[in-house]
Order: structure tokens, then sequence, then C-alpha cells
């Protein structure tokens, strides 16, 4: 019973990570139809600035939280406004090609700056140690990271279901030239939705530091595998990204827990069964 419960907690744990660093990348394929490669890169920016703020400037892990999406955020702006309003529209490989230049470019740049070696994100106290349920204890870093994806989770899908800014993000989504004619500025519409992804996915991978170590090769490393979760989720469906991160979650988790020796063999196999089932993924959006 111990197995089957830290096998669950650790599941649950790491399918709120990836939710986290994979919603942004939903949104940004299933919305605004743009398949940004890169996207995991900026998840690597944002481990990288938390580790250098906490680490070598002494913040506090929320600072240093705060400061690794915010700077993540500004760096991502001309990249969109010069590089990635480019390719919106364009044909998928076009995207493709440009999304994995800029991934490779980071790469570069984090090497030369951060050096080649794996970096690490202190975390508070009260992060620290494990709360005891009487039954069993769980690291309370797992139960922050839990915490973080159904807040994350809620609050995305109030932002697009229920608010003006959702309305006009759809509306553009569906038909551009209507929504701007009708008075939509499309271009702020994608470049906010394109921050809010960005800004997403740096906060995944601070907070996921733990389970998912901030190195260089990070944005190459889970590339496929932020990718494979969009793609089982449904592109631009929260539910579906949530159920997803959740299941494939759980099915590495248990796999390496029980077969190790087999690495991500599990995962991938239920990725291709559930592919041939629901093509479209679990909640895809119609084109």
């Amino acid at each position: 019973m111990q197995t089957v419960f830290s096998i669950a907690v650790d599941a649950l744990a790491y399918g709120m990570v990836l939710f986290v660093i994979s919603i942004g990348l939903s949104v940004t394929m299933g919305l605004m139809r743009v398949v940004n490669l890169a996207h995991g890169a900026f998840a690597m920016i944002g481990g990288y600035i938390a580790s250098y703020a906490a680490r070598d400037l002494g913040l506090g892990y929320a600072v240093a939280v705060v400061a690794a999406v915010v700077a993540t955020i500004i760096i991502a702006i001309p990249l969109e406004r010069f590089l990635y309003r480019r390719i919106y529209g364009a044909p998928e490989l076009t995207q493709v090609l440009m999304t994995i230049g800029i991934t490779f470019c980071i790469i570069g740049i984090a090497n030369y700056a951060m050096g080649p070696t794996l970096k690490t994100i202190p975390l508070p106290g009260a992060l620290q140690g494990s709360a005891d349920l009487g039954f069993r204890t769980i690291p309370i870093h797992r139960l922050f990271a839990i915490l973080c994806g159904l807040a994350v989770a809620l609050a995305l899908w109030f932002a697009i279901e229920r608010t003006s800014f959702g309305v006009k993000l759809r509306a553009s989504v569906d038909d551009a030239a209507m929504a701007a004619a009708l008075g939509v500025r499309t271009e702020i519409i994608y470049a906010v939705s394109f921050a809010v992804a960005v800004g997403l996915a740096a906060f995944g991978g601070v907070v996921g530091a733990e389970l998912l170590p901030v190195e260089p090769y990070y944005a190459l490393r889970y590339m496929v595998t932020f990718l494979v979760v969009v793609s089982v989720g449904g592109a631009g469906s929260i539910p579906g990204a949530l159920i997803a991160c959740l299941l494939l979650g759980a099915i590495d988790t248990t796999g390496r827990y029980l077969m190790p020796e087999f690495g991500e063999f599990f995962f991938y196999l239920a990725v291709i069964a559930i592919i041939c089932v629901f093509p479209r993924g679990l909640a895809g959006r119609m084109k």
C-alpha cells in the first residue's frame, strides 16, 4: 500500500507539473494555431532565472518565481513581435522550422551564459520536509505542485471561458478578419495570449524543477513530452490537457516504479493507443 500511495502522489505531482508547463503550448497550438516547439525553452529560461535569483542573488523562492515569470515574458515579447508574428497563419512546417531554430539559439545562449551544468532552485523551509497525514507522509513540495496545477487550470479556464478577453481570443481564432472589423485588436490579443503561455511555461519550469531538472538541453529533452501531452489532450482544450497529463503522468510514473528498465516505453505505448482511438486527442477542437 505504501508503494501504491507513493506512486499515486508522485504521478499526480508529475502530471500537474506537465500540465502547468504544457497548457501554454496547448493554448498556442489550439487557439492561436502556432506549433511552438520552443515552448520548453521558455520553461528552461524560467528555471535558469529562478536559480540565478535564488542561489546567486540570495532572493527568496517567491521572489525568484515572480522574477522568472516576468523576465521570461520580457524576453519573449520581442521574439513574438519580430519572429512569431511572421508565422501566424503560416504552414505548420514553417512554424516548426522557425521554432526549432529558436530552440537551438536559446540552448546555445543558455550554455554560454549559465554553463553546461544542472541548476538547482533552493526550496524555502515551508516547502521542505513532509506533511504527516496520519497514515502516510507526503513531500510538501509535491502538494505544492499539485495545488499550483489546480490553480492554473481553474484560472485559465475562467479567463478563456468567462471573460471578455476569452471571448475576443476565441473570436480572433475563428475569424481574425471579422474580429478586427468589429474593433478587436487581434495583434494585441495574440501578444497577450503568447505572453500568458510563456509565463505559464516559466512558472512550470520553476515549480517543476524538482521533477524535471533544469539543464542546458532541457528544451530538447522534454520537447516531445510537452508536444505529446498536448496532442493526446487535444490542442486548445484545458480539460483535455489536464486529463492527458494526469493519465500519462500516472502511466509513466507507474512504469518507472515497477519496471524502470523499460524507461519511457509504457508512456509512448499509451500515447500510440490513445491517438489511434482519439486522432484529435481526448478533447480536441475541430479545425
